[in-house]
């Protein structure tokens, strides 16, 4: 690992997507961020995040009742002031300041800004400023690579007729993988992988994964995290990663993780 404190050349590298989930962001340890440097060796990197929990956080103080539908957060014009401040503004920044002490140059980026994601309303009238991505333009992330910055995407995106939503962190992060043609997309969780009989499996298939669901070796909340990680796969983006934000991204110059590919069988170490 190099020891400079300026960012990678980026050169050619081939571009991954890192999905940080908005409940991860707190529990990112140091050895996370530091092992970012190495991956930058091998990669140019673009961060989507989430960040549910700060969103909490900032509306109860402004003492905002907030109501989910289906799992996704009803937001009003008034919630979703505190949205944009939440994800735009403090997540972010805590994202940019982490990797600015390991040296590393990151910018923060709203996905309504620069018309990078475009998006249409799931249900306005039941879910508000509840977005979808429509398109990607990712001529700003390309110039951010360029010059050798780490882009840190809001999901937030532009309606046809100028409004902002806020869009799942999970499908913003495929759709920008897509865009910029990425070879990997890593999903960040609270786990090292994904574990049968406590033991990783370093690759897999959509095929094991169902498999492993109906068995119960896969439960919980990691049945949504590997369901999203198997929905991103597509003719561009063959590979998808669960890895863990509590841990090393890199070891020995190697992705820590289960990769899931399709058609890939499983190993277990």
């Amino acid at each position: 690992m190099t020891t400079s404190k300026s960012t990678p050349a980026t050169g050619h590298k081939p571009t991954i997507v890192i999905k940080l989930g908005g409940s991860m962001l707190d529990k990112l340890t140091d050895d996370f961020y530091d092992s970012f440097r190495e991956l930058l060796t091998h990669y140019r990197c673009i961060i989507v995040h989430g960040g549910g929990p700060a969103i909490s956080r900032l509306l109860d103080r402004l003492q905002i009742k907030g109501e989910f539908i289906e799992g996704l957060r009803k937001t009003t014009a008034e919630t979703m002031e505190a949205v944009e401040m939440a994800l735009g503004g403090t997540v972010s920044s805590q994202i940019t300041e982490r990797l600015a002490g390991c040296g590393i140059q990151a910018l923060g980026v709203k996905g309504s800004e620069a018309g990078l994601l475009t998006a249409d309303f799931v249900n306005e009238e039941q879910l508000g400023f509840v977005g979808k991505v429509k398109d990607v333009h990712p001529s700003v992330l390309n110039h951010l690579l360029e010059g050798g910055y780490v882009p840190v995407v809001a999901p937030f995106g532009k309606t046809t007729d100028g409004r902002t939503v806020n869009i799942n962190a999970d499908t913003a992060a495929a759709a920008v993988a897509g865009a910029v043609q990425a070879e990997k997309l890593l999903f960040v969780t609270d786990v090292p992988g994904i574990l049968v009989d406590g033991r990783l499996v370093e690759g897999t298939n959509p095929e094991e994964i169902e498999q492993f669901i109906q068995e119960g070796v896969i439960y919980g909340g990691m049945i949504p995290k590997v369901q999203s990680a198997v929905e991103a796969l597509s003719e561009w983006l063959q590979e998808v990663w669960i890895v863990s934000g509590e841990d090393r991204l890199v070891q020995d110059s190697r992705l820590k993780g289960t990769s899931i590919r399709a058609g890939r069988k499983e190993t277990v170490s």
